[in-house]
């Protein structure tokens, strides 16, 4: 057993202060206000806040940062140099650079990610020894960072979409592929779940299945967390309404995708019946601002889908930028800008989306400091010059992820007055960089 003692805490109703968090087992047994900390409890500075999310990541995208801006372009333009990055990847590579993306997500304040992971094969579409070796190496990237993680295996089969149907795979696609949905789930069944990992599933998006292979798809997840790429551009939406005569969120509900398990990555151009679709079925949507922006891909349906009670998570996609607080911001900041009005989400409201809807979309019972939920937690300074004088209830408003001093995952403490057990954070995450720049 192991006793946290908040100076300030976020609890489900409002801040605290003195809060007496107790843990065993990797979950929270017991939570106290006003308490006194009690001899032996670990003393946690500032507002401690619940484990953080990031319900969608792409940790080889970290390569592009900073690196794709020179002469404009679009999505389309930005995927060329990211496909031109997957050639340096191998297993040890691939594992180097997680584990800098890792580290560099806890050292921010995320405590669980979703690693949404397509980058199966050799080039060419040879197999490793272990079919899995890419996938296994983000388990141990995570396992050695200490992040708590969801692996999205991504089921990837076609190369794009047209209006005369799906397209063949191209050189770099090859990667991706097992070839079928069958060769896809016997490949998933081998990998292995722990306390910290759990094995989820994606479908890409609908460029990269057809509508059989959705379905088919869709009967061999079982219980999985579901996640997939929707309407990320109207491109997409255009494709998939000459094919199909029907829009992305319409041909994964005829393909019987949608459902509570089921998150929608972007969901950035959805028709009002779209919307609709995405309320009844009790499915979520995880956005992405600083990545959404990056690439120009537009300004999602926030309060639309708020409305219609769809649960909206956050991620940080290609790690344009990793931060919690600005996704958080991100999605309000947005909002404001296209209505000319303030406080389009209750504070409460970007708080759940940075935590416990993040959770529940990767299929953990977290992001809440309570008893029963897994024990993350979350230290932010309130000191610093960028959180000095916020009101505690409001300083996702002013705090960066330079803010967080302490991270504790199930139940154990990995970021400690913000220094990690790997060493310095930068350093960790330059060699890192280094590692895949210089690989083969």
């Amino acid at each position: 057993m192991t006793a946290y003692w908040c100076e300030h805490a976020q609890l489900p109703d409002k801040v605290h202060r003195g809060v007496r968090v107790v843990v065993a087992d990797g979950r929270i047994t017991e939570v106290v206000a006003d308490a006194k900390p009690a001899d032996g409890d670990v003393r946690l500075r500032g507002i401690v806040l619940p484990g953080l999310a990031n319900a969608h990541s792409h940790a080889f995208h970290r390569m592009l940062r900073g690196r794709t801006h020179a002469d404009g372009g679009n999505f389309w333009s930005w995927r060329d140099q990211m496909y031109a990055v997957t050639a340096r990847l191998t297993p040890d590579t691939y594992f180097a650079l997680a584990r800098g993306v890792f580290v560099e997500m806890v050292a921010a304040g995320y405590t669980v990610v979703g690693e949404f992971h397509y980058l199966h094969h050799a080039p060419g579409g040879r197999r490793y020894d272990d079919p899995n070796a890419m996938g296994e190496a983000l388990v141990a990237a995570a396992g050695e960072v200490g992040i708590r993680l969801t692996l999205l295996d991504t089921c990837y089969l076609t190369g794009g979409l047209s209006a005369d149907g799906h397209l063949p795979l191209d050189e770099v696609q090859t990667r991706f592929s097992d070839g079928s949905v069958q060769a896809w789930a016997e490949r998933v069944e081998a990998l292995q779940e722990s306390d910290t990992v759990r094995i989820g599933a994606a479908a890409h998006s609908v460029r990269a299945l057809t509508g059989e292979q959705l379905a088919e798809f869709a009967k061999v997840v079982g219980d999985r967390p579901v996640h997939a790429h929707v309407s990320e551009q109207i491109a997409e939406n255009l494709a998939t309404q000459m094919a199909y005569g029907a829009s992305p969120v319409e041909h994964l509900t005829d393909a019987g995708l949608l459902g509570e398990r089921f998150t929608a990555v972007h969901a950035t151009h959805l028709s009002e019946d779209d919307l609709d679709l995405m309320g009844r079925s009790g499915a979520g949507a995880c956005f992405c601002p600083t990545t959404e922006r990056d690439l120009a891909d537009g300004v999602g349906p926030g309060c639309e889908l708020a409305e219609r009670d769809v649960p909206i998570s956050l991620g940080s996609d290609q790690h344009a930028v990793i931060d919690p607080f600005e996704e958080m911001r991100g999605i309000e900041m947005h909002e404001r800008l296209k209505s000319h009005e303030r406080g389009r989400f209750p504070v409460a409201s970007l708080l759940e989306m940075g935590t416990a809807a993040g959770y529940r979309s990767l299929g953990w019972d977290g992001g809440r400091i309570a008893v029963g939920a897994v024990a993350d937690l979350v230290a932010v300074r309130t000191d610093s010059r960028r959180t000095s004088g916020v009101g505690l209830g409001q300083v996702i408003f002013g705090a960066t992820g330079a803010d967080v001093t302490d991270v504790v995952v199930g139940g154990r403490r990995i970021v400690s007055g913000g220094v990690h057990p790997m060493g310095p954070v930068d350093d960790v995450i330059a060699e890192s960089i280094a590692a895949v720049r210089v690989g083969q």
